[in-house]
């Protein structure tokens, strides 16, 4: 289009177009702070003349500009890249919280561990071997016997306890995993129905992402990107949305309903309207965390207590069975267990501090000490049992902390690029207010002076003075 009035219309679509970046600024600065808003540009091009015949030429200078689009500033490499990150560091937080807290509760070194109490345990033993004769020292080995018991006795229900939370969180993680894929596969229809209604579904696009990040953190999700722009997740090699239908997460195994152990191994499956697919890979996210030292830290370490207790008492029984207590009569077991549970069931057998076996030799009960120093000084290779195990377990912490802190370093740095490109920069909207502001006074001026024109033209020209 050509003439007086095109000049209007071009001035006019740039006042639109003006006010759309205007808009667009004050919408960024307003989300700043907003969680999952990413912030948005404003696409233009210029408008391009009608069609032309072949024999006519077109003689204008242009018909002015439009939105063609407002877009998020997103990478999808980035994305991806943010998204698997945050699952690696929620696997290793989640297994670095668990093993912290079970590292503090093993009070090791310290006053009230398994390591003092057999100190004293053994000390006692000692003082009974000096002093055979005395019922106070007998009582004393019968009593640190039993506090050697009830400290191996309560790190086996420490494991236990943690155990039993972490099966209760592992299914509170499948109920929000499953809630959050349900949220992402309604937006992916939201999403597409908007698209071809040509509205604005970027705030939906927003949501989107952040549920997608929600199911890295929860389960390691990994998402691919339709042709038709939806998203697609899987977790542990099996699907879970695809498209506008979302499976649902399942315990196969190794937890009840109840949240009880059954006694199998912990898998998945995903259950669909076509039926079930068993997970082919390992959780990842906070939920494979949880899984993993269900499967391995946790039963590792409570089977290492359950060997050193039943070598403590194999071995005191051992050598207390062979000597002979205060009424001349042979040693009995001094420790009972149950052989299918001896961390969390150890106990001291005797309860009457005659039938402590002090002496090594029989009829002289009361005054012979040998068996007694013999005992004081046979549960070494229990205490070192006990030292590799609890080594190990620190050795294991230690690794997580540092995997855990070098992952929190990566996370951080892509959490910043990916704040670089998508988050809003308060004085990059302010260059761009200034120039969408200058723009807009720019083309204000074009009707100005198209006004004056106009006026000249209708009120002036052909006028001839009186």
């Amino acid at each position: 289009m050509t003439g007086t009035f095109s000049t209007l219309g071009i001035a006019l679509s740039g006042l639109r177009y003006s006010q759309a970046v205007l808009d667009n600024a004050s919408n960024n600065i307003a989300n700043a702070s907003t969680d999952g808003y990413v912030r948005r540009t404003v696409q233009g091009a210029s408008v391009t003349s009608g069609q032309v015949a072949l024999w006519s030429t077109y003689d204008g200078h242009g018909d002015g500009v439009a939105v063609t689009s407002v877009d998020r500033m997103v990478d999808p490499l980035l994305d991806a890249r943010v998204r698997s990150e945050h699952g690696n560091l929620s696997f290793l937080t989640t297994q670095q919280t668990v093993l912290s807290r079970v590292e503090s509760g093993i009070g090791e070194p310290g006053d009230s561990g398994v390591s003092a109490a057999l100190q004293k345990f053994n000390a006692a033993w000692q003082d009974l071997s000096n002093n055979p004769g005395t019922d106070a020292s007998r009582q004393q080995v019968i009593g640190m016997g039993q506090s050697l018991a009830q400290a191996i006795n309560s790190q086996v229900r420490n494991i236990t306890g943690e155990e039993s939370d972490q099966r209760l969180h592992l299914q509170s993680n499948v109920a929000d995993i499953n809630t959050a894929a349900s949220g992402l596969a309604a937006l992916n229809r939201n999403i597409l129905d908007g698209q071809q209604s040509g509205l604005d579904v970027n705030n939906l696009e927003d949501q989107r992402d952040q549920l997608a990040l929600k199911l890295a953190n929860l389960a390691g999700g990994t998402v691919s990107v339709e042709s038709n722009g939806m998203f697609d997740v899987s977790v542990g090699g099996a699907s879970l949305v695809s498209g506008q239908d979302a499976g649902t997460l399942a315990i196969a195994t190794g937890v009840t309903a109840s949240g009880d152990a059954d006694g199998n191994p912990i898998t998945f499956r995903i259950d669909t309207a076509s039926g079930s697919t068993p997970l082919t890979s390992a959780l990842g996210g906070e939920a494979g965390g949880v899984a993993d030292v269900l499967t391995n830290a946790l039963p590792s370490y409570k089977a290492g207590l359950d060997q050193v207790a039943q070598q403590l008492a194999d071995t005191v029984n051992a050598q207390h069975e062979s000597g002979y207590d205060a009424n001349g009569d042979p040693g009995t077991a001094f420790f009972s267990y149950d052989p299918s549970n001896p961390g969390a069931t150890l106990s001291v057998a005797i309860t009457d501090s005659s039938q402590v076996a002090a002496s090594s030799i029989a009829g002289s009960a009361n005054q012979d000490g040998g068996n007694a120093d013999t005992i004081s000084t046979s549960t070494q290779g229990v205490s070192d049992a006990y030292q590799r195990l609890v080594n190990g377990f620190g050795t294991q912490v230690a690794a997580i902390n540092q995997q855990t802190s070098n992952q929190t370093t990566l996370t951080g740095s892509l959490d910043d690029s990916w704040e670089q490109q998508a988050g809003v920069n308060m004085d990059e909207e302010t260059v761009n207010m200034v120039a969408a502001q200058r723009a807009y006074q720019a083309a204000s001026r074009v009707l100005t002076t198209m006004d004056d024109m106009l006026d000249t033209l209708i009120n002036h020209t052909g006028l001839i003075g009186g």
